[in-house]
């Protein structure tokens, strides 16, 4: 049984040219629970289509938050002082709530609908990171809507954002950040492990998971960061003894001098490679940086492939004919 787990990017549920409002959300869910759903039917053999299941293949899906925490997180703020606004811990365990329900609602559609029998269950996911983590110095997590230069630099005087060029070449790069703690381990794991051996489709450690400090007496309390998905993903691959990982994003392919006037597309990156290539800054820190760094992590730790694809051709960044492979 060939257990993958499945990173969505943000365009997956929010992209930056929409509002964000729920129709548009749950839009762009249904398109991403179709390749979904689209992979587990090309995993089943021909007798296995009487309502067997996907039994070549377990499929755990995680997912990024930024657009909706920083979304919240500004709504937290404009509500002060009428009421109470949340901590950003909060609105990290509100997103997975939110994006796991659209995640469950489609998928679950989209399967009954090709004739599988797969239950679908969102976990709503504690992450353990170090409240002395260097990123908390130095915020590095984007959240929110992207702005222009002018824009981010009005809101870096005005509210004391703290904000980051995250896109290039584009009208809107800017977006505000956030500290980004490392994932250390996932508290639930043993749960998650449990529904993905009875052949539930598991949505887990949403948004980088919900990210949580232990205290001496052994109690957890939030911490005010959004964990990068990319990472926990890594995380989460490692805790379901994961054969691969796939990262879907807005684009097809890594590339290299993506900043250049002629970037150079990967079709294959090796360990030795990927990780030269990332210590010497061809990956920007809080966009394609994590997600190859995840990539990298999982070869390592596996020795097995890990795949950073666009989310329009999941099936093909899976099976090699499409995206950038990672290998040893």
């Amino acid at each position: 049984m060939h257990t993958i787990v499945i990173a969505l990017g943000g365009n997956a549920i929010n992209r930056p040219e929409q509002r964000g409002t729920t129709e548009e959300q749950l839009a762009n869910v249904d398109l991403t629970a179709r390749q979904i759903a689209s992979i587990a039917h090309n995993s089943l053999t021909s007798e296995d289509h009487n309502g067997a299941g996907p039994t070549g293949l377990r499929i755990v899906v995680t997912h990024g938050n930024g657009p909706q925490a920083g979304t919240l997180l500004i709504q937290q703020e404009e509500s002060e002082p009428r009421v109470a606004g949340q901590s950003l811990a909060v609105c990290g365990a509100m997103t997975q709530g939110w994006i796991g329900w659209m995640i469950q609602n489609r998928l679950a559609f989209h399967l009954e609908r090709a004739g599988i029998d797969a239950p679908v269950c969102s976990v709503i996911t504690q992450v353990l990171v170090d409240a002395r983590d260097p990123d908390f110095s130095d915020p590095s997590k984007p959240v929110g809507p992207f702005y222009t230069e002018e824009e981010a630099a009005a809101l870096r005087s005005s509210r004391g954002y703290a904000v980051k060029l995250v896109r290039y070449n584009c009208p809107k790069g800017w977006r505000r950040v956030v500290p980004s703690p490392e994932p250390l381990g996932i508290v639930e794991e043993e749960v998650i492990r449990r529904l993905v051996s009875q052949g539930v489709i598991v949505v887990a450690s949403g948004g980088g998971g919900i990210p949580v400090a232990r205290h001496e007496d052994g109690s957890l309390s939030g911490v005010n960061a959004v964990i990068d998905k990319d990472k926990a993903a890594y995380v989460l691959a490692r805790a379901v003894g994961a054969d691969s990982l796939l990262i879907l994003t807005d684009v097809e392919k890594v590339s290299l001098d993506y900043r250049g006037t002629s970037p150079r597309a990967l079709d294959r990156l090796c360990v030795q490679d990927g990780e030269r290539w990332l210590a010497a800054g061809q990956f920007l820190r809080g966009s394609m940086g994590p997600k190859v760094e995840a990539c990298l992590r999982f070869v390592r730790w596996s020795g097995k492939p890990a795949v950073i694809g666009s989310l329009l051709k999941a099936q093909e960044a899976l099976i090699g004919t499409s995206g950038t492979r990672f290998v040893p």
